[in-house]
């Protein structure tokens, strides 16, 4: 990461389970700080309470509530063939991560997979609606339509984006890239998955970071430095109170 300007990163817990080693590396190291959530498309694992939530994002270097959200991919072979009414655990999962996040005023990390209508529709109930946020957050990853992206937008939360952007076939998501306002936009890895050309098919990391900026700068017509500048601007204003020098964030 330090050889390839990347300045810090932001360690996703996906477990309550694994939350102590993610916490671990935060404390461990100045530039990385960390989640708490479980991801929408983990069963079996610990189903934290609100105020368990709460009580890890009141840690030191816990900047945000996640990863939470909906997936909804692969109902017959991912999912044994279900329905989406049988998913209605992930939904109320989400809305205990929302209702943390806006308890404690910390950003979401919002995951959404084939489910983007009922994301939206539960940020919206949940009072996530672009004019009462108290938390706000990013719908990291982002793999959805234009429609959506303007949409995530409207609600007054960013977007970032990963490698998946400099695949030959993304160019709907370099659409997307295109139309979204610099100053909404994270660059990600979604580590281990998702390498950029030239790593694709390859363990991620973050030293890959700069290969996706390089991509949203080609896409939107500008420096290299002006994407950096303002994904870190970015980070600071979503995380607030993180603050570290100039880099690839």
């Amino acid at each position: 990461m330090q050889q390839a300007q990347v300045s810090r990163a932001l360690c996703i817990c996906t477990t309550m389970e694994e939350f102590p080693a993610v916490h671990a590396l935060a404390t461990e190291y100045d530039n990385f700080w960390c989640t708490v959530g479980v991801h929408p498309d983990n069963e079996g694992v610990q189903e934290p309470s609100e105020q368990e939530l709460l009580t890890h994002a009141a840690l030191p270097r816990v900047v945000a509530i996640g990863e939470t959200g909906l997936d909804y991919y692969g109902m017959e072979d991912r999912k044994g063939g279900r329905s989406i009414a049988d998913l209605e655990w992930q939904r109320e999962r989400f809305r205990r991560h929302i209702r943390a996040a806006r308890a404690c005023g910390k950003p979401l990390i919002i995951h959404t997979r084939s489910a983007a209508d009922d994301t939206l529709a539960i940020l919206r109930e949940e009072g996530e609606d672009g004019s009462t946020n108290r938390a706000g957050g990013v719908f990291h990853c982002f793999t959805e339509s234009l429609e959506v992206a303007q949409a995530a937008l409207d609600l007054g939360y960013y977007l970032s984006f990963s490698g998946i952007i400099t695949f030959k076939s993304a160019q709907a998501l370099r659409d997307v890239v295109a139309m979204v306002p610099l100053e909404r936009m994270l660059i990600e890895t979604d580590s281990p998955y998702l390498a950029p050309v030239p790593y694709r098919g390859k363990v991620n990391s973050p030293a890959y970071v700069p290969f996706v900026a390089q991509q949203i700068a080609a896409t939107k017509g500008l420096p290299l430095e002006v994407v950096a500048e303002a994904t870190n601007r970015n980070f600071d204003t979503l995380f607030a109170g993180v603050h570290t020098p100039t880099g690839l964030a």
